[in-house]
């Protein structure tokens, strides 16, 4: 058995059972993993992949097993990397971190650009998409920190942690009716046609929610990943957008006003989120309290240190956290 080997079926895995995609993400040949795949095949004596012809339809169970090992022992061997790595050179390396297009144009530029000024060396990758895409490439072991609001309790290999707490804006063009209300409620929302997030994008559940116990159904005509979305088709006419309050930006949303509508909606905490069992470097840490201050080195030791979720929540039961 080689660690090769290991490493082509998690790829095949990962890649959707797409073995031409595989070898492209690889640098490597289509016919070279194939027969890779099947060398550990036939030394264990089992198959990993079902197969219809030249074709891999499925994961077998005694697969899905194997594939879960080989995970562990693919991030141990990532970690050795990371180990030597610090101690040769414990200003350079790479990082990753997935999260959604709020976070990345609204929570973390600030952050971006402080990190880099500190480690010029550390090559920095920021990847998009959607709650559940970003949890998965953290579980998976594809980045190394995911930061979302939504979908990362849904995976028991991540460690995650509170970052900070936020709310929602109402936006409406300039002269709106709703600028008029001495207080701004459901049922007057309700009333508009509203422009909001995807669901399971930036808090909508809280969003959802809020109207679904006060007995109202929101008449959602447009959703988004993108808060600039949001806001343009408000500018047009088409309805009230709800988003991050954070995303509403004065000075530069001109013809627009935004409502704070954080008496409506039960606050979000965007959280950080990491694969268990990894090995953070120095750099590491020193990003994760650049984007959230009460996230100490120490502090983060203690979490990686705890047996369950809720150990982790334990120490943070008591912590007031910042307001974005």
């Amino acid at each position: 058995m080689k660690l090769q080997q290991l490493r082509y079926i998690w790829e095949v895995a990962r890649h959707d059972l797409n073995v031409s995609a595989t070898a492209q993400s690889l640098y490597t040949s289509q016919p070279g993993i194939s027969k890779q795949v099947r060398l550990l095949e036939d030394e264990l004596g089992v198959e990993v992949f079902a197969r219809s012809g030249k074709h891999l339809t499925r994961v077998t169970p005694a697969g899905e097993a194997i594939l879960a090992i080989a995970g562990e022992v693919l991030q141990k061997c990532e970690a050795i990397r990371q180990v030597a790595q610090e101690f040769s050179d414990e200003r350079k390396g790479k990082l990753e971190v997935a999260t959604t297009h709020t976070q990345a144009r609204y929570a973390l530029p600030s952050t971006i650009h402080d990190f880099i000024k500190v480690y010029p060396d550390v090559s920095l990758h920021i990847h998009q998409g959607t709650p559940m895409q970003i949890s998965e490439m953290a579980a998976d072991g594809t980045v190394d920190f995911a930061i979302a609001t939504e979908a990362m309790s849904h995976f028991s290999d991540l460690i995650m942690m509170p970052c900070y707490r936020w709310n929602r804006s109402v936006v409406v063009p300039e002269g709106h009716p709703l600028t008029e209300l001495p207080e701004l409620t459901l049922e007057a929302l309700a009333e508009w046609p509203i422009i909001t997030y995807v669901f399971g994008f930036t808090g909508r559940s809280k969003l959802d929610d809020a109207f679904t116990n006060r007995g109202l159904e929101p008449k959602v005509v447009l959703t988004a990943v993108d808060s600039d979305v949001i806001k343009t088709y408000v500018r047009l006419g088409l309805g009230v957008g709800i988003i991050a309050t954070m995303a509403f930006e004065e000075g530069k949303d001109d013809g627009l006003v935004a409502l704070d509508a954080s008496h409506l909606f039960e606050p979000s905490i965007t959280r950080i989120g990491f694969r268990k069992g990894s090995f953070l470097r120095g750099y590491m840490y020193e990003f994760i309290q650049t984007f959230a201050p009460h996230l100490t080195p120490d502090l983060v030791r203690q979490v990686q240190a705890c047996k369950n979720r809720h150990d982790i929540e334990a120490l943070f039961e008591d912590l007031e956290l910042p307001e974005h």
